[in-house]
């Protein structure tokens, strides 16, 4: 059984930084690809940041471009969300997602995702 547990939610004031964990278990190691998504009070689901444990490359939205940085540890099958310079418009629940064993691309897309966290909140205040 595929399990996400994400952590390091918060408060924070605009300009600052804040690190998201995702812990995966019971996945296929090296399988599957992971994203970070988040939404808004209103607002759709939004993608975040994407990557695949054991390669190097993720992508990211448009509007956190150069601002956050996703790693991911292959060995303990943790996934990281590095937010910086922050402003009050990233407020909002934010979720780690796994596709399903086999999907193995950098995608954004909500639907190509099977397994999704719990969600953490941020708030970012000015």
């Amino acid at each position: 059984q595929v399990q996400l547990v994400e952590s390091g939610g918060g408060s924070v004031q605009a300009g600052e930084s804040l690190r998201l964990s995702c812990k995966v278990s019971g996945h296929d190691r090296g399988r599957y690809c992971m994203g970070w998504f988040r939404q808004s009070p209103g607002k759709m689901r939004e993608g975040v940041a994407t990557g695949c444990p054991g390669l190097e490359k993720t992508y990211y939205g448009d509007d956190v471009v150069g601002r956050f940085a996703m790693s991911l540890d292959f060995a303990s099958d943790t996934v990281y969300l590095q937010m910086n310079n922050m402003v009050p418009e990233d407020t909002a629940v934010y979720y780690c997602a796994a596709t399903a064993t086999g999907l193995r691309r950098w995608t954004l897309q909500l639907d190509d995702y099977t397994y999704w966290g719990q969600g953490t909140q941020v708030t970012v205040s000015s």
